[in-house]
């Protein structure tokens, strides 16, 4: 299961489907609720870490998956970290890409609270337009080279944040700039694990090393050039490294119902 971050989509990973089929996976990418073609409630109280966890072993309890690899990205990485310390016995492998253990957001709280009610009043049009106008190229240059090598991609990046429910946005922004610690709990997990994160991913390299370092036996894998995204900005040695842990999935005992 691949779980997309805080605005993002299914179709994040829609490019990996067929590759980890080839390996004799039962791939899938769902939209968090509050994204994509998924449940929007209106009701802020609708959108926690907790819930999210809940939308996926919901969703693989009506596949029949007892246990299954999971991973996720960004704020996806940390629903993950709350699922497996939840359920750990469900979780097979964990992976978590350009995520962290704590709070996000470096913002003062004013400007969260800014975006807070930007969201409730003027809608995620209004955020995104803001945020555009005061983008710093050398801010994310991993972004910027593959908007030049993937023509459309700055356009997709930008339906992808406007689409999103303003309520799980309104909802979400205080928790992630809030979340305390998970890493004594993490400290305590016995599934296989892989951290990945993008070398210019900035805010993330730092809480990736430290969760990599408090799991028991996780490996760590950083991708030069890569940033925020690096399935798309280091493709080649992000799925390598993917394909490399999770190994082809023929000879796996079955553990479906």
């Amino acid at each position: 299961m691949l779980v997309h971050g805080f605005t993002g989509l299914k179709e994040d990973f829609a490019d990996e489907v067929d590759p980890l089929a080839a390996l004799g996976y039962h791939v899938v990418a769902p939209d968090l609720r509050g994204h994509g073609e998924s449940s929007r409630p209106d009701d802020e109280s609708a959108y926690t870490f907790e819930a999210f966890a809940g939308d996926l072993f919901a969703l693989a309890d009506a596949l029949g998956w007892n246990r299954f690899d999971l991973l996720g990205h960004s704020m996806g990485g940390m629903v993950a970290q709350v699922a497996v310390l939840l359920a750990p016995d469900r979780i097979d492998r964990l992976v978590l890409m350009d995520t962290t253990h704590t709070s996000v957001s470096t913002a003062a709280p004013e400007l969260v609270a800014l975006g807070v009610e930007m969201a409730r009043t003027q809608g995620l049009d209004a955020i995104v337009d803001l945020l555009t106008a005061f983008e710093n190229p050398e801010d994310n240059p991993a972004f910027h080279r593959i908007c030049a090598e993937r023509p459309g991609y700055r356009e997709w990046s930008d339906r992808k944040a406007r689409s999103a429910s303003a309520a799980m946005y309104a909802a979400m922004l205080p928790i992630m700039g809030t979340a305390p610690s998970r890493l004594s709990e993490l400290a305590r997990l016995g599934n296989p694990t892989l951290v990945m994160v993008g070398a210019l991913d900035a805010a993330f390299v730092g809480p990736s090393r430290e969760i990599a370092d408090a799991i028991p036996g996780a490996d760590y894998v950083e991708f030069a050039g890569g940033g925020h995204c690096p399935q798309f900005e280091a493709t080649g040695a992000w799925r390598s490294a993917l394909h490399g842990f999770l190994g082809p999935a023929a000879g796996r005992v079955e553990r479906t119902r």
